[in-house]
């Protein structure tokens, strides 16, 4: 595929501005912030690279859209895509950035930190046994890269990791795999549920109280979608305590309103989706190694089959 024009815009774009020397290219570049694009910039490009479309997107002659993000749903979900347009995403650290997120929050809550932390703010020596990881039992929503990341640092420290996956198909690290809507003979068993899905039409909502009611007393961290997750029945399951604490990293709207009843509940922790931040070094090794093998039309890695969704 022979790629001319590419437009970089999102709020990376003038930071990868600095790290691409155009001279380098044969291919014409444009940097501009996502407010000020216009028709006439994308008319003219045949790639377009960000973390989602601007308001007043159209394909034009776009031949590759390159997404900044591992997610896509940005481009793809509730959009109509064109099917003769590449679309490839950008794979580097992410799933190391979000295992350890996830075990941080976990080894956080086996430790009793908060616990200690309460107590310390007293000056009360009260001591609490913290728990072992051994015997611990984690269940995974997405058995891709990012799901097996998390499986393969879990697994390494004895904790017994299940997966569910659209197909149900084995992955490495994980003890099983099953299909959505048959890990139901699991949940009540799991310690530790973490959401890694992309939101597709067969993800969206699939977080609310048919699956939250057979959680017993788990933790339910989410750094798939926010979208992915029945706010109201999430706070319902913390609050009857069927899920005893949430790690939420993503939500429906970002930023979180202020007003939001998460912030209110202390079982629950945010943070501003920061677990699998895309750094500006990583952002164009990726983009750029897919558009050198756009042009030797090597096998791309990262081309994401827009009928699924990922």
């Amino acid at each position: 595929m022979e790629i001319n024009n590419i437009l970089i815009t999102g709020n990376l774009a003038n930071d990868i501005k600095k790290v691409i020397d155009p001279e380098q290219y044969p291919q014409t570049f444009r940097f501009i912030e996502e407010k000020s694009v216009t028709s006439k910039d994308l008319q003219w490009a045949d790639g377009y690279v960000a973390f989602k479309p601007t308001t007043n997107f159209e394909f034009f002659d776009i031949k590759w859209v390159h997404s900044l993000g591992a997610g896509v749903d940005g481009f793809l979900f509730g959009n109509k895509w064109k099917e003769d347009v590449l679309l490839t995403r950008t794979i580097c650290s992410f799933g190391q950035r979000i295992s350890q997120y996830c075990l941080s929050y976990y080894l956080k809550d086996l430790q009793e930190h908060d616990s200690f932390r309460e107590k310390e703010s007293h000056k009360q020596w009260q001591p609490v046994t913290p728990k072992l990881i051994k015997n611990q039992k984690a269940l995974v929503y997405g058995t891709g890269e990012i799901g097996q990341e998390i499986a393969k640092l879990f697994s390494s420290l004895g904790i017994e990791v299940y997966g569910v996956s659209l197909s149900g198909s084995q992955k490495p690290h994980f003890s099983k795999v099953y299909s959505i809507s048959t890990e139901t003979e699991i949940l009540s068993e799991v310690d530790v549920v973490i959401n890694t899905l992309p939101l597709t039409k067969e993800t969206d909502k699939l977080f609310g109280k048919d699956l939250f009611n057979y959680m017993n007393h788990a933790i339910f961290i989410n750094v798939g979608r926010g979208s992915s997750v029945v706010e109201s029945d999430l706070i319902d399951a913390l609050q009857n305590n069927t899920i005893r604490l949430a790690v939420l990293d993503v939500f429906k709207e970002e930023p979180l309103p202020v007003d939001h009843r998460f912030w209110e509940l202390e079982n629950v922790r945010i943070t501003p989706h920061i677990s699998a931040v895309t750094t500006v070094e990583e952002a164009v090794d990726c983009f750029l190694e897919t558009l050198n093998k756009l042009k030797d039309k090597s096998v791309l890695k990262n081309k994401v089959d827009t009928s699924l969704g990922y």
